[in-house]
């Protein structure tokens, strides 16, 4: 099967994540493909246009593949690095792409999913849209750029989002800064022929539902504006019921990789655009690739499926603030020398 179908009709370029049974998770060549369609297009005067898709009823994306990563982290090996920096290049590729890029979110939206669509100029979400940062529940933190686009999103929800690795609505991705349209997955095919047309994705837009996160601003900005995540439990533990089921989330995930996401999302609010906080991510990623968490995060919610992963630091205290800045230290192979 090809993992990724491309092709150009009326001056609109079409790819398609071809992997439906693993909700196009994405693997090492098929990010390097899309980069290199996206270069040839980017010069090409018929393509006006590009529009981003996934095969299948699931989603548009699930993430990377997850079980690569893992045989890596257990093994001890590297394979992972030279994947994550073409990744990270193709999301800043998409961000300055100079032809409109069209990115239909629609069904689960994940991790590497949200760095090929939420960096793109027009992005459309559905009533089906999930999407989601779920990295510190497997050890991980948010990378792709996502702590780019949450570092900036209203006031502290980026922070709730990555810490609870929730899944939002497409409502609440438009209200953060993830999304700008509202389409019923039911007319998805219809803008496709349209968009081939040169019509614009606003002309089938809708108002989107009212968001749920933009409701809860209020106990989320003040829970979240903490320094620590140790506040940040304690204050949601006082917080209501939301708030409290918030700190449940957030409990249960690793507390290295909770940390490290705090710190890295503070960081990426100030550094100045996408490529900055790529590297930084890129730096953060090597890190947690070395790190046991990641593997036993993943062994326990993708391979083995118990749910009980065993985190190595245990607890938030015993993470020490060198344990958190190792994850920040300059790499011999740093990401911007390969771009």
């Amino acid at each position: 099967m090809t993992e990724v179908l491309t092709s150009v009709h009326n001056g609109l370029g079409r790819i398609t994540l071809n992997r439906p049974k693993a909700i196009n998770a994405l693997t090492h060549d098929m990010v390097r493909l899309i980069g290199s369609v996206l270069d040839d297009w980017a010069g090409d005067d018929l393509v006006r246009a590009v529009l981003l898709d996934g095969a299948g009823e699931r989603g548009l994306c699930a993430g990377g593949d997850i079980r690569s990563i893992y045989e890596d982290a257990r093994s001890g090996g590297t394979a992972s690095l030279p994947f994550w920096a073409d990744e990270y290049r193709l999301n800043a590729q998409i961000a300055r792409y100079p032809k409109p890029y069209v990115a239909l979110m629609d069904g689960l939206v994940m991790g590497g999913g949200v760095g090929v669509s939420a960096h793109g100029s027009v992005r459309v979400v559905t009533e089906r849209s999930r999407i989601g940062m779920p990295e510190t529940g497997i050890g991980f933190v948010p990378d792709v750029g996502g702590t780019y686009l949450l570092s900036r999103a209203p006031g502290h929800l980026g922070t709730h989002i990555a810490l609870t690795a929730g899944q939002i609505s497409g409502a609440d991705a438009i209200y953060c800064g993830l999304a700008d349209y509202y389409v019923p997955s039911g007319r998805l095919g219809e803008l496709a022929e349209a968009l081939a047309n040169g019509e614009a994705v606003r002309s089938f837009a809708e108002p989107a539902p009212e968001s749920e996160l933009a409701r809860q601003r209020d106990w989320i900005d003040a829970c979240y504006s903490a320094d620590t995540v140790e506040e940040i439990l304690e204050r949601l533990s006082g917080a209501g019921e939301a708030a409290s089921s918030a700190a449940k989330e957030i409990a249960g995930k690793s507390p290295a990789s909770l940390k490290v996401t705090l710190r890295a999302l503070r960081s990426a609010k100030a550094l100045p655009d996408l490529e900055s906080v790529l590297a930084q991510e890129f730096r953060v990623s090597s890190a947690a690739l070395r790190n046991p968490d990641l593997a036993e995060g993943i062994r326990a919610q993708i391979i083995d499926k118990d749910r009980n992963p065993r985190w190595s630091p245990a607890t938030l205290d015993e993470v020490g603030d060198d344990l958190v800045a190792s994850f920040f230290a300059p790499l011999d192979d740093e990401w911007e020398a390969g771009r």
